[in-house]
């Protein structure tokens, strides 16, 4: 089930950026006193409660006309409000109500989203006064908060997750026998052809233009026995190559298949190689835990000899470090070449994705393993792991308790999670590890 998407908007240098840090709790965006400095959108997973949502932080809207630059942050921002459930309207308490922030008002107005009017840099007695000059706006009791200091921050996020649209499942997302496949990658690679050959017709359309799929198209199909449900997502383009304003927020679009996905198919074009956009698409769904099959498309076009496909997924693999145990298939869509290995893999992956080992044999690999290499000491203390569990799948989640987990380094770890893919396979999927302390739950 996709998440809901919540945006963050305003005019420029109120604190949206700030504030998106602090909510998704990592120092994503670049926070300078400076107007115009977030120049694109940047979107994190970000969670409160039991509630998991994706925050999108927006450049400044100006009515700047004449400045270019101006006139594409107000446009992102407003791709970003078309594609939000939830939208954050953040005004500054130190400067006041402007007549900037009446003009974002008029927007988000004919938006016709949930909009929670946000008052920030509210940290002072001063300034929580200048709060009810922002009733004005119309848009229900503003919230004060400050970013900086941390303050109602929680107030804010309960706001948030009260205004979320109800959960809704598709006609197969409760179906455990369906497995759900998302096509992945950058424009004209050739995830609509792979989408045909695998659906079985014409259900995309296929055009050399680049970003002629803008919305993703679900379709179910059975293969000798196996359910799938197909998602031909919307190409994810770099930010400083894409042109159209609905191919810019088809990528938001893409991320919530990511997200409604058990197995993606992360297509690459042959000719071109890894590029710094693939690794971030890629890098989306390896973080979210997605089983992922690597497929090189268009390899009928790449100059051949006797060890071209060795040299290729050698390189692959210096590209995509992350992507180790990602299987690769080289396939032609056009000429419909390999696409037929491609269901038997996504059920392999996907079964792996979904794979639970016994406690008791799980201890038995870990035991074998530290035997092998005994776990490193730290300030005259040595890591004991004193046993592990599984805790959930896809992907395979396991909790290691030991006696100290500062201790437990992290190419410890990453010997540990080799352990367990040499013993069990889990090929295709990603593997999480937490360490716990002796006394802490799971």
């Amino acid at each position: 089930m996709s998440r809901p998407i919540v945006a963050i908007v305003g005019r420029p240098n109120v604190g949206k950026s700030t504030l998106f840090n602090l909510i998704a709790n990592k120092k994503i965006s670049i926070v300078e006193d400076n107007p115009g400095v977030t120049r694109d959108r940047l979107y994190a997973p970000a969670q409160w409660l039991d509630r998991e949502f994706t925050l999108v932080d927006t450049g400044g809207i100006e009515n700047n006309l004449k400045d270019e630059m101006f006139v594409h942050i107000r446009a992102q921002a407003e791709i970003a409000i078309k594609e939000a459930d939830v939208i954050v309207f953040l005004v500054d308490a130190r400067a006041g109500l402007l007549q900037q922030d009446e003009a974002v008002c008029s927007i988000l107005r004919s938006a016709k989203k949930p909009v929670i009017l946000t008052v920030n840099k509210a940290d002072s007695p001063k300034q929580e006064a200048q709060v009810y000059d922002f009733y004005s706006l119309g848009l229900g009791d503003p919230i004060p908060i400050s970013s900086a200091n941390k303050l109602n921050i929680g107030d804010l996020l309960d706001e948030i997750v009260a205004k979320f649209p109800e959960e809704q499942s598709g006609e197969y997302e409760g179906d455990e026998d369906v497995i759900r496949v998302a096509i992945i990658g950058r424009p004209n690679v050739g995830k609509s052809s792979i989408f045909n050959a695998l659906v079985g017709s014409e259900r995309s359309i296929v055009s050399d233009v680049a970003g002629t799929t803008r919305d993703a198209i679900d379709t179910t199909v059975q293969r000798n026995g196996m359910k799938f449900l197909f998602i031909d997502t919307a190409g994810m383009r770099k930010k400083s190559k894409v042109e159209e304003p609905v191919e810019k927020y088809s990528v938001i679009r893409s991320l919530r298949s990511v997200d409604r996905a058990d197995v993606t198919l992360m297509v690459l074009d042959a000719a071109e190689g890894v590029t710094e956009q693939d690794k971030k698409i890629a890098g989306y769904a390896h973080d979210e835990g997605k089983g992922i099959v690597i497929v090189v498309n268009k390899w009928d076009l790449a100059t051949k000899d006797t060890s071209t496909h060795l040299r290729y997924t050698e390189n692959l693999r210096k590209e995509i470090v992350f992507l180790q145990y990602a299987p690769v298939v080289y396939v032609s869509a056009k000429n419909n070449q390999r696409i037929s290995r491609l269901p038997e893999l996504i059920h392999y992956v996907a079964e792996q994705h979904a794979m639970r080992i016994a406690t008791g044999v799980l201890n038995q690999v870990i035991g074998d393993a530290v035997a092998t290499n005994p776990p490193p000491s730290e300030r005259g203390v040595k890591l004991k792991i004193l046993y592990a569990t599984q805790v959930k799948t896809k992907p395979p989640t396991f909790v290691f308790f030991v006696n100290d987990p500062a201790i437990m380094h992290f190419s410890y770890q990453r010997f540990l999670e080799n352990k367990l893919r040499d013993a069990f396979g889990f090929e295709g999927t990603p593997i999480h590890i937490i360490v716990r302390g002796r006394d802490e739950n799971t």
